[in-house]
Formats: structure tokens, sequence, C-alpha cells
């Protein structure tokens, strides 16, 4: 406490130092006169009287620093003369202060601009709380090469049971729900959950309540959650919300809360991430299927660890419950299908397949932080020949190398600090037009923001970086030759070997790190070059795609569009109608599994072929678009072999079914699937309305489509027909010369004049979808190839700044030589030629930076080795020309030198 308060008046003094320091001033002017007038009634004369009251009291001066320095905090003093020197200095050299600045505030503004997002998406990807217990149970078959297949009822039973959780819930995917009973249905995004659905999560509504942990209703409980968006824009912020019914896909739910703003569902896509509406389910009862081990529901297990306990630790214990679960099931979960449950941080599920390429984004920012920080070293250690004189004679009135060493070091960080708060202010006023630029796929991209950590970390990069190359600079222009230097300043400054080493090291990392980055973004654009220039498979031109919503109710028996032929006339009137449209040429219809590069979780089903397996549990998974017969032909997709389907192929006809080459290679190698016989493991819908799933025959095999991904190869597929499987989430297929913006109008009017309480939204451009499925790439690539652009030419300014200094230095003996009958030529093939050593010797260790980068990202490439000589050839190419172009300059500047004057001025 002694030590605090002393410190709190040191800090006093501190702000009313002349104050204290005049009071103090003032007695020992008061003492002196005092004892003059003691020493005068003593009978001296008065100057002696002065005199000895002067030494009787001691050096006034001596007394007030010493006071000074036990009253007050000498290293904020020091600092605060350094920073107002410093400051001076800065406004003294305003067009360096002004490039330096400019400089450091690019690349601090760009990195920080990345670390917003990264701080977003990676470093805060679940805004739940303690994100870190929270982890994603997926179930696999690696034994038939089937991954994330879904979870059953017993299974989340025996999981709630295992003691290694605190709860363990189940949720959808996210899917569409109607939502009726105003003047025009609206499509929402909703998920069912387990009733502890939010209870895992650890958020609490705003306004009511959540479902019951402990509900034990089998089917849906009518208790819906919704989303303060869907309150705000539906409800108008009604506060007596709570107990108002929802009649969603002609159920009448009631409304028991309300989320809070800013509460971002979890799941790795936007339409998830967008939930408006949550509704309570046991999964037990109608409409999902009778819970059985065999029966895996297509949803997502979340559970939350016990405190303390580790994933590693609860995977352990989890393996163990599994071959419990395989002895006690041997039916349920045979040897061959391997069955395994693993453990994977929630966090990864939410941030998806972007870490890698924001990871990147980061790194190459980070290069261009680097470059950044190497130039304005350089410009410090430029300006080191100017100051020579003044550090010479500082150092030779007695100065200490450290002191000097300190007031340089505080020009760095002043000149660092300014250019990060430069950089984070354009970095604000430019943040919507920045914004712009991020993909919506991206997780989170409502969440970026400019906060108060992302400036504490512009903050420290600052600080950071103005130390460490602020530091060698600094002490590199604090050790002058004071001899040396003061006989040659007034008559040229010839610079010390170190600082001139220095200048030559820095621009051949910065020549380095230039070409690591460009490398990265010749690769990154040959790879989307290759991809955008990939054939699909499918033909994308003048075909909007339109989707629509058939409402499910918990009770089949209420369902209008149960069966395929009930929906069978709905779907050919909406045919029959959209054909007469303006402009329609075609018309065909599919689920959204059957819009290619425009779903985000596409179904698979076990796929079990006759003769071969004879359960769920050992059969291979498999997309299974649903889809009308004149679908292939208006996409494109030509026939190899066999049929199509035509619209004789109902119901209660023989099911049929098509698949692609992908399918057939992999299910039938070196046979002909014509006439095999699969049986497909139905959805809950279809499992109520049947027996149990019928055998479907192979009659058709089509060209292989890229409608999962254009940098995978066709993934297999066996395509139903939409007459004879009944579909919910439907997607409208029109070919013709039309707009968007327009054609959606006319559609919903005639899909409303057959049902009126079908919602009809998102008309999208197939051309649209095809150029959003590579938003991710095309982001990662146009900011790597600026990156490498802002770099290249800070490396041509640092290898032109360095050749200039050369030249500079070299004025006297340049003079001399031409003096001497020195050909000009020669003079310009001498500044060429240290130019080239600088670039060969950055050109050398970029390739070798390079080759480490390009294996690290592979992942992010297609159709393009990294270590493709074209690309590795043509990018050092340009930066050995540009570093030429740089030296020729002030090379032609050493050629046209007049030795007379030259020689004159030293």
């Amino acid at each position: 406490m002694k030590f605090l308060r002393r410190f709190f008046v040191r800090l006093s003094n501190l702000a009313t130092g002349r104050g204290t320091d005049q009071r103090l001033r003032e007695e020992i002017a008061e003492h002196l006169v005092f004892q003059t007038e003691e020493n005068m009634r003593a009978g001296m004369t008065p100057p002696e009287a002065r005199r000895q009251a002067a030494l009787k009291f001691g050096p006034a001066q001596a007394i007030r620093e010493r006071h000074h320095a036990e009253q007050s905090i000498p290293f904020i003093e020091n600092l605060l003369f350094d920073l107002r020197y410093a400051l001076r200095m800065l406004l003294r050299s305003p067009g360096f202060s002004f490039i330096a600045i400019a400089t450091i505030a690019l690349g601090i503004g760009a990195t920080t601009a990345i670390y917003s997002v990264i701080d977003a998406t990676l470093l805060h990807p679940l805004p739940y709380p303690n994100p870190g217990e929270l982890v994603r149970v997926v179930d696999d078959l690696p034994g038939v090469g089937a991954q994330n297949v879904g979870i059953s009822v017993p299974e989340w039973r025996d999981l709630e049971s295992a003691g290694i959780f605190q709860s363990v819930s189940v949720s959808g995917t996210g899917a569409d729900v109607n939502l009726t009973g105003s003047a025009q249905p609206e499509r929402l995004s909703y998920k069912h959950a387990t009733p502890n659905y939010f209870t895992v999560l650890g958020v609490d509504p705003q306004l009511g309540r959540t479902f019951d942990p402990h509900d034990a209703t089998p089917g849906f409980n009518l208790e819906a959650v919704i989303s303060d968006g869907l309150w705000r824009r539906e409800f108008g912020a009604d506060p007596h919300i709570v107990g108002k019914a929802l009649r969603l896909d002609n159920d009448v739910y009631h409304v028991v809360g309300v989320m809070p703003r800013g509460f971002r569902d979890l799941g790795s896509t936007s339409e998830e991430r967008n939930t408006e509406v949550w509704l309570g389910a046991g999964m037990a009862g109608l409409p999902f299927p009778t819970p059985r081990r065999g029966i895996r529901l297509q949803s997502r297990a979340v559970a939350r660890l016990k405190p303390g306990l580790s994933i590693a630790a609860a995977q352990e214990h989890l393996d163990a419950l599994v071959e419990s679960l395989k002895k006690q099931y041997p039916e349920e979960y045979p040897s061959q299908a391997a069955w395994t449950v693993r453990l994977t941080p929630l966090s990864e599920s939410v941030v998806g397949s972007v870490r890698q390429s924001l990871l990147l984004l980061f790194g190459a920012v980070g290069l261009v932080l680097l470059i950044s920080c190497v130039n304005v070293a350089n410009l410090l250690l430029a300006r080191a020949s100017v100051r020579g004189r003044e550090i010479a004679v500082r150092h030779a009135l007695g100065a200490q190398r450290t002191r000097l060493v300190r007031q340089l070091l505080t020009e760095s960080l002043l000149l660092f600090l300014l250019g990060g708060i430069a950089g984070c202010a354009i970095l604000f006023f430019a943040r919507k037009f920045l914004l712009q630029l991020v993909p919506e796929s991206l997780p989170h991209m409502s969440d970026i923001s400019i906060n108060w950590g992302v400036l504490a970390f512009a903050l420290a990069v600052s600080v950071a970086a103005g130390t460490i190359f602020g530091l060698a600079p600094a002490w590199l222009m604090s050790g002058v030759d004071l001899i040396g230097t003061l006989r040659q300043e007034g008559r040229g400054s010839v610079g010390s070997q170190g600082r001139s080493r220095a200048r030559q090291i820095l621009v051949i990392s910065e020549l380095a790190l230039s070409l690591v980055l460009m490398v990265a973004a010749g690769l990154l654009l040959r790879s989307f070059w290759d991809l955008f220039k990939v054939q699909p498979g499918f033909n994308p031109d003048r075909v909007v795609a339109i989707q629509t919503w058939l409402p499910g109710p918990n009770d089949p028996s209420q369902d209008i569009y149960r069966t395929a032929t009930q929906e069978s006339v709905l779907l050919r009137e909406v045919l029959r109608r959209s054909r007469v449209l303006p402009g329609v040429e075609e018309a065909a219809i599919g689920d959204v599994d059957a819009l290619p590069l425009g779903h985000s979780n596409p179904g698979t089903l076990p796929l079990i072929r006759e003769g071969i397996e004879t359960m769920d549990n050992q059969a291979p998974v498999i997309h299974s678009p649903i889809v009308s017969p004149e679908y292939f032909h208006l996409l494109g997709m030509p026939l190899l072999r066999g049929r199509l389907f035509s619209d004789q192929d109902l119901e209660d006809t023989p099911q049929v079914a098509v698949v692609n080459q992908a399918a057939a290679r992999t299910y039938w190698p070196n046979q002909d699937p014509l006439g095999k016989r699969v049986r497909l493991h139905l959805d809950s819908r279809e499992l109520l309305n049947s027996a149990g799933p019928a055998w479907t025959t192979i009659v058709g095999v089509i060209a292989d489509a890229r409608t999962e991904s254009l940098a995978d190869a066709a993934t297999p597929q066996i395509y139903r027909s939409l007459y004879q499987h009944p579909a919910k989430s439907l997607a409208i297929f029109l070919r013709g010369q039309l707009d968007p913006s327009t054609i959606l109008e006319q559609e919903r009017s005639q899909v409303q004049a057959v049902d009126p309480e079908l919602p009809v939204f998102r008309a999208q451009a197939l051309d649209t979808v095809l150029s959003t499925s590579l938003s991710v790439r095309r982001f990662s690539m146009e900011m790597v190839a600026f990156f490498a652009a802002t770099a290249l030419l800070l490396a041509g300014l640092g290898i032109y700044g360095t050749i200039s200094y050369v030249v500079n230095e070299q004025r006297r003996e340049i003079a001399v030589r031409l003096a001497l009958g020195a050909q000009r030529g020669n003079i310009l093939k001498m500044v060429l030629r240290r130019g080239l050593a600088l670039a060969a010797a950055g050109d050398g260790l970029g390739v070798a930076g390079a080759l480490i980068v390009s294996h690290l990202m592979t992942g992010l490439l297609y159709g393009v080795s990294p270590t493709d000589l074209p690309t590795f050839a043509g990018v050092t190419l340009v930066l050995t020309t540009v570093a030429l172009a740089a030296s020729y300059v002030p090379a032609l500047r050493a050629m046209r030198l007049d030795p007379i004057t030259a020689l004159h001025s030293e």
C-alpha cells in the first residue's frame, strides 16, 4: 500500500510538475533571503552575506534535480520527451513520414481486416457459453464407405444415459416450413430438435421460455420458439407474442419463447444459421418412423461434455460403449459395417471447409505486413545517412548509445502507431465496401466487425512491428563512427558498411516474400481458371430454378400430398401452367437435391443391391435426387444407355431408376447396370405409406455431371421418378429468356392458382448458382492476388530505394570513373548488375519458400501441381523484370552524372 501511495503521489507530481518545481524554487529563494538577513545582522556585507547563505544551503540546482527525481517518474518523463522530439522529427520530414505511415497503414490495415474475418469465423465460431464443451457426435460405417449416416433414437438414448455427457440433443439439419394464415403464405427456415436442444447450447430466450428438457412427447410437442428477426418482421415485436398460435404446414403450434437478438443457430450453411423457427420433437412418434436401431434419422447429434472431461477422454468412454452395443445387438451392427461413433469439436463442423482458405489469407496478408515493415525499416536506414551528423554530434556531447537507441526506437514506435491508427481509420470507413467482397457463404459473416478485440490486435501488431523492425535500424544508426562521420558530413555522406549490408538483406527478404505471395496467387489463379472452365456435365445457360415447399402435417392422414399419386396432380398442373409463361421454353421439377450446386445438405440413402447386401447397415449410401421426366433434357444431361423416365412411370407401376456413370462404375464395375435391381431405404414419410421398400430396377445410365461440387469428380447418384416418390422441398426448373426478378412473381401466381397456400420463393439463375459455388475460392484468389500485387509494388519500391541509395553513396566514385574516361554504358551495366544480383538472391530464397507454401495449400488447388513449373518460372521472370526496371531509373541517373559538378560539390 505504501508503494502504491508513493506511485500515485509521483504520478500526481508528474501532472503538476511545473507547479511543484516553482514552489520549490520559491521556498529556496525564501530560505536564502532569510539566511542572508541573518548573516547581515551578524555584521557581514550584503555580497558576503549572500555568498555565505548560498554556501551553507548547498547547490540549489542539484537539490531541485534530486527532489524532482524523488517526486516524479523519470521513465514516463523521458518517454514524453522522446515522443515530443520524435513528433518534431517526423514533422520536419513530411515526405518521409507520409510514405512510411502510408506503407504501415497498408500492411496493418489489411492484416486487421483479415483478422476481423478470422476473429468472427475461426476464433469465435460458437456464440454459446463454454463452447469448448460442445461436441458433434457422428456415426460412421467405414466398412461400407459411409460417413455421417445419422443417428437412431435408441442410440441417442444410449448416449444420454452413458454418463459421458451433460446432455445430448438431436436436431434436423434445417428445412422449410410453410407459415399460413396471413395474406400471403411464407416459407420459413425451421429446425426440429429434441426438447433439450437449447439446454445443450446453454442459451436462454429473451421472452418466454424454451422447450422443457424433460418433455417426453414422442412426436412434435406443438411448441415453437421463434427468432428475434421473425418476431419483429411478422409480429411487430409484440411483447405478448408468447402463447399465440402459428399455423405451420397446416399444424397449429403455440409460441413459447423468442430467442435473443443476434442468436445464430449452429450450422455450416447460411440456411441453418438463419433458422427462424424451432419445433420441439421427441423423434419417436408421428410423423417420425418407429424408433428402431436400424432406422437412422438424417439428423445431427450435439452434446455437451461433462465439466473437466476432454474430448479424448470422452472418446475413450464412447469407444467402450460402442463395443458393448455391438456385442449386445450383433444383428443391428454387423462386423462388416464396422460401426463407429466419433466426437469432433462443434466449432469444426460450424466452420466447415473455409478454415484452410482463411488461414491462407491470413498467411498472405502476414507476408504483406512483413514486406511493409521491411520497406519502412529500409526507409529508416536510408534516413540514417541524412541524420548521421545529428547523431554523431549528440554522441560526441556525451549521449550514451542506449539513450540514442531509445530515442530512435521511440520514433519508430510512433511511426508504426500512427500507421496502425491510419490503417484502422481507413478500414473503419471502408468496412461496408469491404464486406461486399466477402462471400455470403462464409460462416458468421454478419458477425464480422471492428470490435475492441480487433482494435487490440491492431495495437499489438503496431507495437510489435515497431519494436522489431525499429530496433535494428536504431542500433545501426546509433553506432556511428564519430570522427569519420563528422569529417564526411558537409561534403557528401558515406554510409556505413553495416547499414548498406542491412539494406541489401532487407531488400532480398522483400523480394523473397513477394515471390512466395506471387507464386501462391499464380497457383490459385490457374486453379480457379481451370475450375471455371471445367465442363460441369449440365447446361446452366438460361435456366432459372424457383423453389416451393409442400406442407407435411404431423398426422400423415391429413396430408393432401401424402403419396406420389396425390402430389403428381399438383405437379403436372404446375408444369402445364409454367410452360405457357412468356419466354419459357421448357419446364421440369425436382426436389432440392436435384438443384445442381445449390443444395447444402444432400440426402443420402443406403443402397441395397440385389444379391449383395441384405441389411441397411451393410449397404453403402448414395445420393438420390427425385426428378420429373423432363429434367434430364432441360439440363442437357445426355442418356448413354437404356431409357429415361416417362409420364407412365407412376406410383403403382414397377419402380425404376436412372444412375450416372459414377454409380455404374462404383457399384457394378465391369458390368452392365441396366436391369439390375436395388432397394433404397425410404424416408420416414414413405415408410409410413408402405409396408417396406420395393425393388427398383435400373433402366438408364446418364453421363456424369458435377452437381455436388465443381472441384470434385462426379459422385455416384441414382435418380428416382417424381411421379413414383413424393418430395416436399421442390425446385421448378425453367429454361428460356427469363429474368429471375420478374419470373418469380409470374410463377408464384401460377402455383398459387393451383394451391393458394404454397409459398414460392428464391428464383436463381443456374449461372449464378454455379458462380456462387466458387465464391469462397474466388474470394481467396482475389485477395491473394491483391496482396501479391501489393507485395510486388512494395518490393519494386524497396529495390529502387536501395539502388538509389547505393548510387548516392558512390556518387564520388562514379564521378571519378567518368572523369578518368569510363564509358557511361559501363556505369549503367554496373548499377544494373547490382540490382540483378539482389533480384537473383531474392528469387532463390523465394523459390525455396514458395515450394514449402505451395505444398501446404495443396487442398485449395484444382488441376494444377503445387510445383507447377510455368507458374514458378513466370513469377520469377516477372519479379526479376520489375527489379531490373526499378534499378534502371537510378542506373540512368548514375550514367547521366556530370563528373565536374559532382566532384565540385564534394
